[in-house]
């Protein structure tokens, strides 16, 4: 989807999109488009809040107009039966058999999502009487792209049974079901990042969440300044650049060992203060005691340090500078951010640092880094409106001259995609 300045942008999803997913659940379960409802799950983005979340940082959060899509109709006899737009193969189990978390990392499929979600709900107390026969699609070429497709598939799933089982649960109580997905059926030791963009956002808003207090709060952009909205939308887009690399984070441990690595400065610096009782989160540590003891900690473990105590600074100015709808101070922190996470947090190989910094020479091009983990999938910017389709086709034909073979792979039209912000999860319901 690429929308120039002064069009309006496609509703997502579209009704074309849910008109072909309600018909793959009316042909799955003999019933008729008019009894199958979708739930419509964003992509999210972190502008500014890199890898601090399992810290229990405060973190920033927006979703895109893309996302996943699970149409769906009940089962009453608890029946799950799945289909995926993305990969072969059919999923059938009853809601009620007992589910196990995963013990190799190896063994998690798209069918794996799934049985966590009945996991989570099950442990969590959760009677599944009834079960739900549909079918999920996620836009292709995006899954495994940094814009946390895991948790929006997990939250999709999420909802769609608590419907069917008449369960009414809060978006932050979901945001743990989902945690419990993710940390103990699949073994990921992720924060509550994902989840809270997913569930919590609000179009137009930029999503703080303090992970220590669990509590959301929001920042409007730019509520004084209307000159920055163009007839209606912000002056600005957002560009997703994908590298090509393509893997299961939970297969890759360099991810729980950076998570790891800054539960072990947290243990050190506290240790310092006599505290080495209290929960190793580096949220737990004074900036002072920080700042007065950071010597003594060995390099890996003063990098992470380094890079969460920035990375909460960088937050904090960030939450101002999209008040006053100040983009350039916005994309400039941004930039640090990557650049942070590629210095003091050590993620990102040879080719998400080459998209990065063709990001950043970009036209219009306010601040640029990684999506996700870094560890593969795609870059994000923020990018002027006016020079969004210039600035795309720019690292386009840059990153293509950089890595050929990688892109040689990527369908041509989700190299680069012109974003906009959207809304939070959501079901929608026939005729609506």
């Amino acid at each position: 989807m690429v929308v120039s300045e002064g069009k309006t942008a496609p509703a997502w999803p579209t009704n074309e999109e849910l008109d072909a997913v309600r018909k793959k659940v009316a042909l799955m379960s003999q019933k008729s488009t008019g009894e199958v409802n979708v739930v419509a799950c964003p992509y999210r983005i972190c502008p500014l809040g890199a890898h601090i979340d399992h810290q229990g940082g405060v973190v920033t959060a927006m979703t895109i107009k893309y996302g996943i899509l699970l149409g769906f109709v009940p089962s009453e006899s608890g029946q799950i039966l799945l289909q995926s737009g993305q990969f072969e193969g059919e999923l059938k189990f009853n809601s009620k058999d007992s589910q196990k978390p995963i013990e190799n990392p190896e063994d998690i499929n798209w069918e794996s999502y799934t049985r966590g979600a009945v996991y989570a709900l099950q442990t969590s107390g959760y009677d599944l009487q009834k079960g739900i026969i549909g079918f999920v699609s996620g836009v292709e070429g995006l899954d495994s792209s940094g814009l946390s497709s895991s948790a929006a598939v997990g939250i999709a799933y999420l909802l769609a049974l608590e419907y069917a089982n008449n369960i009414i649960i809060p978006p932050l109580d979901n945001i743990y079901l989902d945690k419990l997905i993710e940390n103990s059926y699949l073994g990921l030791e992720n924060g509550i990042l994902d989840q809270s963009a997913i569930l919590l956002s609000r179009s137009g808003y930029l999503t703080f969440m303090d992970c220590k207090t669990k509590e959301p709060f929001y920042t409007r952009f730019a509520e004084q300044n209307k000159s920055l909205h163009i007839n209606g939308e912000f002056g600005f887009k957002i560009l997703l650049a994908f590298s090509g690399i393509r893997h299961n984070l939970p297969k890759k441990r360099g991810y729980n060992t950076r998570v790891a690595e800054c539960k072990a400065a947290a243990h050190a610096l506290l240790s310092v203060k006599g505290y080495e009782n209290s929960e190793a989160l580096l949220c737990n540590v004074d900036p002072s005691t920080y700042e007065a003891h950071k010597g003594k900690l060995d390099e890996n473990l003063a990098k992470r340090a380094e890079h969460y105590f920035s990375e909460t600074k960088r937050v904090a100015k960030g939450r101002d500078a999209w008040a006053r709808g100040n983009l350039e101070d916005f994309g400039q922190l941004i930039s640090e951010s990557g650049r942070s996470s590629i210095d003091k947090y050590e993620c990102g190989g040879k080719e998400m640092i080459q998209l990065y910094e063709i990001l950043l020479k970009a036209p219009g091009v306010y601040g640029a880094r990684f999506s996700g983990a870094g560890f593969r999938g795609c870059c994000l910017a923020f990018v002027a409106a006016d020079h969004a389709d210039e600035a795309a086709e720019f690292v386009r034909t840059e990153y293509e001259k950089e890595q050929p073979e990688l892109v040689s792979h990527i369908p041509h039209d989700k190299r680069v995609l012109v974003c906009e912000p959207d809304g939070s999860a959501r079901i929608i319901f026939p005729g609506i």
